[in-house]
């Protein structure tokens, strides 16, 4: 036969209420029993109040932790931070970039001139840079002349390297030849040949560069003529282009056109009488 004891009354060896108030007033925060610490935090609390409020019957937060808010505000602090950071940048490059941009309209130098390559120029509403490698050769004002190289180890062939440089030097030369005193330009590009006869380029972001032959690739001379009538006239003369460099960048252009060569090829038949 089952024994039964009788819950209703607890255990002969607990606690009553007073003798476990007069326990609990001795034991301090590290849980031992010190009276005299244990009194001496309760005096602090009544003075300065505790550092978290905990409430164990409370079913949002039993703990008393405010852990998700501070994770969601610090969240919110972080993409505020990433947005302004950028914010800053554009605002910071932008006025750097107008602040290094020489103006040659107005001022013609080996300094400013320098500078512009070195910096970079407006051009069609966007901003124009040049190879890292370069040289000034002539820029005077009393001359009226400019004359300026520049080594291309970023355009990994011939038709890259044709294509960027024409945009570098149109860019270039109209800025400096919308100076008055200004009425050639020219505007050298060289690049770096290995053994092979391939164009080199730098690697692993312009860490690394090119150790080939320098070879002349192509000139670009702009000129401007002022006529009776007062009409600004501006050519573009495009010499150095030898006849490797041409079948190069003839067999480069017609391998991106495929369609061009087929048309080439193709003779234009004569249509008969009547049609």
């Amino acid at each position: 036969m089952a024994r039964r004891f009788d819950i209703s009354q607890g255990p002969k060896n607990s606690l009553s209420p007073q003798e476990a108030e007069e326990l609990f007033a001795k034991v301090d925060n590290s849980g031992h029993a010190n009276e005299g610490s244990a009194e001496r935090q309760r005096e602090r609390r009544k003075e300065v109040g505790h550092g978290v409020d905990v409430d164990p019957l409370s079913p949002d937060d039993p703990s008393g932790s405010n852990v998700g808010t501070i994770i969601q505000k610090a969240a919110i602090a972080l993409v505020v931070a990433f947005i302004g950071a950028i914010i800053f940048i554009q605002v910071y490059v932008s006025h750097a970039r107008a602040t290094n941009t020489a103006n040659l309209s107005s001022n013609v130098s080996v300094r400013s001139v320098a500078d512009a390559l070195d910096g970079g120029v407006e051009w069609a509403g966007g901003f124009t840079q040049f190879p890292s490698d370069f040289s000034v050769q002539e820029a005077d004002e009393t001359t009226r002349r400019i004359e300026v190289s520049v080594i291309d180890t970023t355009s990994p062939n011939a038709l890259t390297c044709f294509s960027s440089a024409q945009i570098q030097a149109t860019a270039f030369s109209v800025n400096s030849l919308l100076n008055p005193e200004i009425d050639t330009v020219i505007y050298h590009v060289n690049v770096r040949m290995n053994e092979d006869g391939e164009i080199q380029r730098s690697s692993l972001f312009g860490f690394f560069t090119p150790t080939g032959d320098i070879k002349p690739f192509i000139t670009f001379v702009w000129t401007k003529v002022t006529t009776s009538d007062r009409q600004v006239r501006l050519t573009c003369t495009i010499s150095g282009v030898d006849a490797e460099l041409q079948d190069m960048l003839r067999d480069q252009i017609l391998q991106h056109a495929p369609e061009v060569e087929e048309a080439v090829a193709t003779p234009v038949r004569e249509m008969p009488p009547g049609h």
